[in-house]
């Protein structure tokens, strides 16, 4: 076996000894690199699908359940959230106790909390078997980039990286074209009961082929007030960003909650510096590569999934495709994420990561410019340009992202480096979904009065214009059964205008964030810790 070292994470160049020990060549399927790859990608690709294909069933879910505005985000934020608080906890679960172990708890918990959300006849029931996701997917996302990196030789792993990174971009890409065909021809229940028979088929290849691999300096405990505080902060924080727009911003009530997350970041950061076993060692984000590549996973997940929330309402409610047809038009962004992943990969292992992920960051933001232009009258040629940009400059940063994040984490901090790579994607999409909804919110709340009134509408009353205003921010209009249809195309026209309105802002913000995005990829460099590989099998 090649002998092992890893690179101090504050990037003095100190060399201590591999955090894995000797391990023996792997015989048969057990351990064998490119299977254990394919097992964890069955895995992973189940979560990351769940991450995006509720957005086509969001709309049949609200309908069918009578849901508001909020509780529909609460289906996407209660996912983001939880796999966002636990994903660091889970990669420290993996280190102590074995990755294998902890992917196969993690599968079989997401497939169960799947079909317990399909049986679920409450938009209650609903978001909280969206946490248990959550819960379960976070521990099998950092297991599986644990198990590769134990698995994988020096001289094979990043291969391995891209190809895991194109299948989360590919399955996250995906999740609205598979949402609509299981919508529109089955039921939106389909879309979690999905999850059952491919979890029994993770669990199976799991069982049979990975192999138990554990750290040398594994933890021997847990941080646990450090989780309280870190889950108190982010839930303070969405909590506000989403009931903002119904408290006002400048209420007592939304600055509150603010400060209150605020002071929870503020206590957790002290105290991880005085526990023994903090939660997220601090000493991380010494290595400015790996603090740039954390920022630039929230960063982008911000744009990408906060904008891709309102797009499935854009194209279903104001454009009155079905299910299918939306997932359809979003075929050229699902396209060039699967033809891009790969092509990122040998670019970053060619040029390193910090071109390719500027250049990404760069089309995302002006696809997302792009995306602010649409009118409720445009149309499938020019919106397949934005989402076939959006998905090539999404591309390299999936990718490139791990490699940077990872590779400049030492050794022993696996887990916590997969951990923390993929809550920085989760906490950018509960904040992206949660702050483009507040600005969407907003500028309907600002808009629809003088647009309805200057439509030659009848006057609303407060409790009416906030009933309005709820189903505009989704982009359905508010026709009451019975309105004559010269009133209700009037209705539907300032609603769908009012929408759009909302939208391009949000839309604006989303290609503000992908442009700060670009300095911090500038900040990256390749990992120093790439070539202190994992356990080697037989390729």
């Amino acid at each position: 076996m090649t002998s092992q070292t890893t690179i101090d994470t504050a990037g003095s160049g100190d060399v201590t000894p591999a955090a894995l020990p000797e391990q023996p060549p792997a015989a048969g399927l057990r351990g064998h690199p490119w299977f254990t790859l394919i097992t964890v990608a069955v895995g992973v690709m189940m979560v990351a699908l769940d991450g995006t294909i509720v957005a086509i069933a969001n709309p049949a879910i609200q309908k069918d359940l009578g849901a508001t505005f909020a509780q529909v985000q609460w289906i996407t934020n209660g996912y983001f959230l939880a796999l966002a608080v636990s994903l660091i906890t889970a990669g420290k679960l993996g280190d102590r106790f074995g990755h294998r172990q902890t992917f196969l708890i993690g599968v079989v918990g997401f497939a169960a909390a799947s079909g317990a959300i399909g049986l679920s006849d409450s938009i209650g029931l609903v978001v909280t078997f969206r946490v248990f996701q959550g819960l379960f997917g976070a521990l099998l996302m950092p297991a599986a980039l644990g198990l590769l990196r134990a698995t994988f030789p020096a001289e094979k792993l990043n291969m391995a990286i891209g190809i895991w990174g194109m299948v989360i971009g590919a399955s996250t890409a995906g999740g609205p074209i598979l949402g609509g065909v299981l919508v529109q021809h089955v039921s939106w229940q389909s879309v979690f009961f999905i999850n059952v028979p491919v979890g029994l088929l993770a669990l199976v290849l799991g069982v049979l082929i990975l192999r138990d691999h554990r750290a040398e300096n594994a933890p021997r405990s847990f941080d646990l007030l450090g989780i309280a505080l870190l889950s108190g902060a982010m839930f303070c924080l969405v909590w506000a960003l989403i009931k903002a727009p119904s408290w006002g911003w400048g209420a007592g009530l939304t600055w509150t909650f603010l400060a209150v997350s605020v002071l929870g970041f503020a206590l957790f950061s002290f105290w991880e510096t005085r526990v023994k076993e903090p939660l997220i060692p601090l000493t991380l984000f010494r290595s400015v590569p790996l603090s740039a590549g954390v920022v630039l996973m929230v960063l982008m997940a911000i744009a990408f999934m906060g904008g891709l929330f309102f797009v499935t309402f854009y194209l279903q409610n104001v454009h009155g495709m079905d299910p299918v047809d939306a997932g359809l038009h979003l075929l050229p962004l699902t396209g060039m994420m699967i033809v891009g992943s790969p092509l990122a990969g040998a670019a970053i292992t060619k040029l390193g990561p910090r071109i390719p992920l500027a250049g990404g960051m760069a089309a995302t933001a002006i696809a997302m410019y792009g995306m602010s232009t649409l009118k409720a009258d445009t149309g499938s040629g020019v919106m397949s340009i934005w989402f076939a940009l959006l998905g090539l400059g999404l591309a390299p940063v999936m990718v490139g992202a791990t490699e940077v994040i990872v590779g400049n984490a030492a050794m022993e901090l696996s887990g916590v480096a997969g951990g923390l790579q993929q809550a920085a994607m989760q906490i950018g999409g509960s904040l992206g979904t949660a702050v483009l909804g507040a600005v969407m919110a907003s500028k309907v709340d600002s808009d629809l009065p003088g647009n309805w009134a200057d439509a030659g509408l009848p006057k609303l009353t407060d409790a009416q214009l906030a009933q309005a205003s709820e189903a505009v921010q989704v982009g359905v209009a508010p026709v009451a059964e019975g309105t004559p249809a010269e009133i209700a195309a009037k209705i539907s026209g300032v609603a769908h205008d009012t929408f759009i309105s909302g939208m391009s802002l949000a839309s604006l913000v989303a290609a503000g964030v992908a442009a700060v995005a670009i300095l911090v990829a500038l900040l990256t460099k390749r990992g120093e810790n790439a070539d202190a590989g994992a356990g080697v099998g037989h390729i």
